[in-house]
């Protein structure tokens, strides 16, 4: 069946694009499941802005105390109270970028659970402004700096901007497939290996165009050992679930 283009109607009339996003993941992951051996697991994130933490140890430990005992902290605190720190050297107005991620993380727990494999799903908030791209770029950069084999699937077709290229253009570096214009849809595998001690990237990148299957990707475990991400499988289920394939 075809790609769709779920921002747009008649599709997005149907479902949202964050509906959709936010399960494909966990199909991905059932799908991975049928070839992942034994000592690896899946698992899908979704992350919506920022992370909120509430400190539990605010309310453990409230019995109240003897009149004008003191704790611990409270001497602490007195202690320092009279000092006071210097004006800051710089005030900037600063709206640091929030990532809206998407993703299917693959762990070998023979290693000690080990990240050795990520997908990341690109949303619009991922391309919107040259902030957060340069984001999600950086976020790229380390994984494959760490050895973990990183799958990108771009099907966001409201924004033109191809993270891949950019990601290539981080170490001067272009895709003789994607030039020489840069397609707003793909789907890519990377992975970092060294080849007789020279650091090396490889890459299977594929253009998406909506009415068009999707590619299954490599995605590589360890240096001899890879699974396929078919996404055509997981992409479909996804639709058929949501009620997607019945559009027309």
């Amino acid at each position: 069946m075809p790609l769709r283009d779920h921002f747009r109607p008649p599709f997005s009339n149907r479902t949202s694009w964050e509906g959709f996003h936010g399960m494909w993941p966990g199909m991905i992951v059932q799908h991975l499941e049928k070839f992942l051996p034994d000592d690896y697991t899946a698992e899908p994130r979704v992350h919506l802005g920022s992370y909120f933490e509430i400190d539990v140890s605010a309310f453990e430990g409230d019995e109240p105390r003897p009149r004008g005992q003191v704790s611990s902290q409270e001497s602490a605190d007195a202690a320092t109270a009279t000092w006071s720190p210097p004006q800051p050297t710089l005030t900037i107005d600063a709206e640091l970028p929030d990532q809206y991620e998407y993703e299917v993380l693959v762990f070998d727990h023979s290693r000690g659970r080990q990240l050795v494999a990520a997908v990341e799903l690109v949303s619009p908030a991922n391309k919107d402004r040259l902030a957060n791209r340069r984001a999600f770029v950086a976020k790229c950069a380390t994984l494959l700096q760490q050895n973990v084999c990183l799958s990108i699937v771009d099907l966001v077709t409201t924004r033109r901007f191809n993270l891949y290229t950019e990601l290539l253009e981080l170490i001067d570096r272009s895709d003789p497939v994607f030039s020489p214009e840069p397609p707003p849809t793909y789907a890519v595998t990377c992975r970092g290996r060294k080849v007789r001690e020279i650091p090396r990237i490889e890459s299977w990148a594929y253009p998406l165009s909506v009415g068009q299957p999707l590619p299954t990707l490599p995605l590589w475990l360890s240096e001899d050992l890879a699974i396929s991400l078919d996404l055509e499988s997981s992409y479909e289920e996804t639709c058929r679930v949501l009620r997607i394939a019945q559009v027309s």
